[in-house]
């Protein structure tokens, strides 16, 4: 029989068991992170209707999504956790409780180009506040506070939390004369990163901007100073445009509150360059960057948006929320040695039974995981040495050997698989796992 080559599709991600463990405590970390703060657990279908999920695409995002027949079914895999966020409120709003806070932590699919670092299949991981008719401010100042909260949990000191309101960055463009355009100038700016200020004046030429708007633009997205500093010119320049002057309020409120939050100042500090892309950002917006490490680019975004779920009911679900790219940032921080997965093994204790009778050591493995201790029987017939060679090669931190003797003085050696160390301690789970 023709063997078939084993392999994975690009742009899908298969990890060894040790990469596993830490990608699952990142997760974990980023969950436990989100429910801290309130926010409610929810789990969307991955596959929905492609009328339902293809409402709010168009452009680029319809053409990267993966649509099927199944009989009479047209469907499609979700893109986002937005979308599917925005059908289940307005599905489920009788029976909601607003603020609606939740978090869901799903894989997602996309039929872009893969390539290094990017994924067709991957994890988001996302929060939403979301209002009943409106949402106060304050939930935007919220925000910074559990991006915050999450990085310090993760492990990251040096990291800036850029913040920006896009009717300030709207309200110019009306000023100048190039409301038809904000949209399109928006996700020019919002690339100033990526490509530097020349290849953003270069592409604004090409939507007909012209040269003293584009000297407006500039000088006004490469104003210095603090976050206050900033504010402060940003009010020097008297612009009379209504949306201007709301978005201009909205941000000094919530950099007002962010320090309530208790960000400290090195933290957040307000990015006029900062616009994201998506069209339905409509006031605060952010991004995260780690500063040690600028070329993994935003690994924590979101913003406020208007009404989350227009293309589903009347109502207005005004809301605001962040999302993280898991999956792409685990494999950047790992290819780059920021995180090691150096865990091969979760157990905790392994259990070597050397006796025919397996009750004994199956009733002390059962003891020790009620005692919340991970353990592991090793239940192949090897020789004892094989058997102490799996426990070093997967780094489990403790042995015991279970033999006759150990079941009639009821008595075993629990063994430091790290120093060597042997102590004889009584066969009885709380015993051994005060000393684990």
């Amino acid at each position: 029989m023709a063997k078939v080559e084993p392999r994975t599709l690009s742009g899908f991600m298969e990890l060894l068991p040790n990469e596993q463990i830490l990608f699952n405590q990142m997760k974990e970390t980023i969950q436990k992170t989100y429910e801290k703060f309130g926010f409610l657990p929810l789990d969307t279908p991955i596959i929905e209707s492609a009328e339902v999920l293809l409402a709010k695409a168009g452009g680029e995002t319809e053409k990267q999504i993966y649509r099927f027949q199944k009989g009479e079914n047209d469907l499609a895999l979700r893109f986002d956790l937005t979308v599917p966020l925005a059908k289940f409120v307005a599905k489920n709003y009788g029976s909601l409780s607003f603020p609606f806070r939740r978090y869901q932590i799903g894989k997602v699919y996309r039929g872009e180009r893969a390539q290094k670092g990017r994924y067709r299949e991957f994890y988001q991981c996302d929060i939403d506040i979301i209002g009943d008719g409106e949402l106060d401010l304050i939930n935007d100042a919220e925000i910074p506070s559990i991006i915050y909260t999450l990085f310090k949990e993760l492990g990251f000191d040096d990291f800036t939390i850029k913040i920006n309101n896009r009717k300030i960055l709207n309200g110019l463009f009306e000023g100048v004369n190039q409301k038809e355009n904000s949209t399109e100038i928006l996700r020019i700016i919002d690339k100033i990163e990526k490509i530097g200020k020349e290849a953003v004046i270069e592409e604004l030429r090409k939507i007909d901007v012209k040269q003293e708007q584009i000297d407006a633009i500039i000088n006004f997205i490469e104003i210095k100073g603090s976050s206050d500093e900033k504010i402060e010119q940003l009010e020097k320049l008297g612009i009379e445009n209504e949306t201007y002057k709301k978005g201009l309020e909205e941000i000094k409120e919530v950099i007002k509150n962010v320090r309530l939050f208790g960000v400290p100042e090195e933290n957040f500090k307000v990015d006029l360059t900062i616009a994201r892309g998506l069209d339905y950002y409509t006031g605060t917006v952010y991004e995260t960057f780690l500063n040690k490490y600028r070329e993994l680019g935003s690994v924590c975004s979101g913003g406020r948006y208007e009404n989350l779920a227009e293309y589903y009911t009347d109502k207005p679900l005004p809301g605001v929320g962040i999302s993280i790219g898991l999956t792409r940032l685990f494999y950047k921080l790992n290819e780059l040695n920021i995180i090691k997965a150096d865990k091969k093994s979760i157990s905790d204790i392994l259990i070597i039974p050397v006796t025919e009778s397996l009750e004994e050591p199956i009733k002390l493995a059962t003891d020790l995981r009620v005692q919340g201790i991970n353990t592991e029987v090793y239940l192949n017939n090897k020789k004892l040495k094989a058997k102490f060679k799996y426990a070093d090669k997967l780094e489990i931190p403790y042995v015991i050997v279970i033999g006759d003797d150990e079941i009639k003085n009821k008595k075993v050696k629990l063994k430091n698989m790290k120093t060597g160390q042997e102590e004889e301690l009584e066969m009885n789970a709380i015993k051994i796992a005060e000393n684990i």
